[in-house]
């Protein structure tokens, strides 16, 4: 899911998000250590290594540090050397493929174990997950219900249905189910929190309450210093608020936390806008670089690297070819967008309407899918448009 927040100000920022980090553990690092001292004393225990794998999981999207899922992965092995295909491990197997990006392949392992257990409520949010990333958003729906149905109230279940309010264009609603799930979730769960408060942020954010999300967010970072998610979103924050050098420092601190090429990305486009031109030419040529190595794996920057061969290397036939490749793997507005906007710089205007028609309908109010709409549109014979 995509998250947004942002500071009060310059000062409040700096106290907050350049502070020293946390003092204790983190509720990730507490279960890895808990895990690993079960092991010790019960190696033979292939409940133990699903625990760790769980915590090591959990750590990676505190972290957003990929190595994580490698060494959860690890632990998983171990249980399955002492526990053939044990449920527990197959479910933890099934977040590290949605964690990795590989959304086809844990929703066909969400819906073996959903045949297995069809009353379990984190299957469900597995199937609503994958599906989400696909762009089959019914089934995503159906599975979100179920969750829902099956536990009322449940956290998974209402952060799930809020992804799918927004991108249904239902901001408000999505708010609401954020902050019952935020409302519930445990006080020493400090991550847990600091990405509900980044969701509020974001989803503020969307509907151009710019105070609540500086709210949220600053709530976000008291709570989890130097938070990836939190960082990009107020640098999103910045952006829109043309405050360039502000966004740049943001999206420094995202990358050097995180460092992602779609991160690099983000920074590039902020030092261009700073006037920064000769650093920003100088990001961009490596996130092109790093973006290109992994451009043939589940999780990658193709996006970005679409909009980037637009917007600033100038290379549209690229943008089409990757483009057509990345929609073939996953149907998600956000991927059509691309396409969309990719179609539309080859000149192939009429299909490019065609598909961002398709991102419309799904009534996501996205600023971004908005503007695309509105010059594919003009880029048509006015009187060939039809509407």
């Amino acid at each position: 899911m995509k998250t947004i927040w942002s500071l009060a100000g310059v000062l409040l920022f700096t106290s907050l998000a350049l502070g020293q980090g946390h003092a204790q553990s983190t509720p990730a690092e507490a279960r890895i250590a808990q895990a690993r001292g079960a092991i010790e004393k019960h190696p033979d225990y292939y409940s133990s290594y699903n625990e760790l794998a769980w915590a090591l999981a959990r750590r990676a999207r505190e972290t957003g540090n990929p190595s994580y899922y490698e060494q959860a992965e690890e632990a998983l092995r171990h249980s399955f050397r002492l526990q053939p295909d044990n449920l527990e491990g197959k479910k933890v197997q099934c977040w590290l493929m949605l964690g990795k990006h590989e959304f086809a392949r844990a929703r066909e392992l969400a819906r073996e174990l959903n045949r297995h257990v069809p009353d379990d409520v984190l299957v469900y949010g597995f199937l609503a997950d994958a599906n989400a990333e696909l762009g089959n958003y019914e089934e995503a729906e159906a599975a979100a219900q179920w969750m829902l149905d099956l536990r009322p109230g449940n956290i998974p279940g209402l952060t799930r249905a809020a992804y799918l309010r927004e991108l249904y264009g239902d901001v408000e609603g999505a708010l609401e189910l954020m902050r019952m799930a935020y409302e519930q979730t445990d006080l020493g769960e400090l991550e847990d929190r600091a990405w509900l408060l980044t969701q509020m942020g974001h989803l503020h954010l969307v509907i151009h309450q710019d105070a609540e999300a500086e709210s949220s967010l600053a709530e976000a970072l008291r709570l989890f210093p130097r938070y990836h998610y939190a960082l990009g979103v107020l640098g999103e924050l910045r952006m829109k608020q043309q405050r360039w050098a502000d966004a740049v420092e943001l999206f420094e601190l995202r990358y050097a936390a995180a460092p992602h090429p779609e991160n690099l990305y983000s920074l590039a486009e902020a030092l261009e806008r700073a006037g920064r031109s000769r650093e920003a030419r100088r990001v961009f040529r490596t996130f092109e670089r790093q973006a290109l190595r992994e451009s043939g794996g589940d999780d990658n920057a193709n996006r970005e690297l679409i909009f980037y061969y637009i917007e600033h290397a100038h290379k549209p036939a690229k943008a089409l070819r990757l483009a057509q490749r990345e929609s073939t793997r996953r149907q998600d507005v956000y991927t059509l967008d691309a396409y969309a906007w990719a179609l539309h710089a080859n000149g192939r205007h009429r299909e490019a309407r065609a598909q961002i028609d398709r991102v419309l309908t799904v009534g996501a109010r996205h600023s971004l899918f908005q503007s695309h709409a509105k010059a594919i549109t003009a880029s048509l014979d006015p009187v060939k448009v039809s509407r």
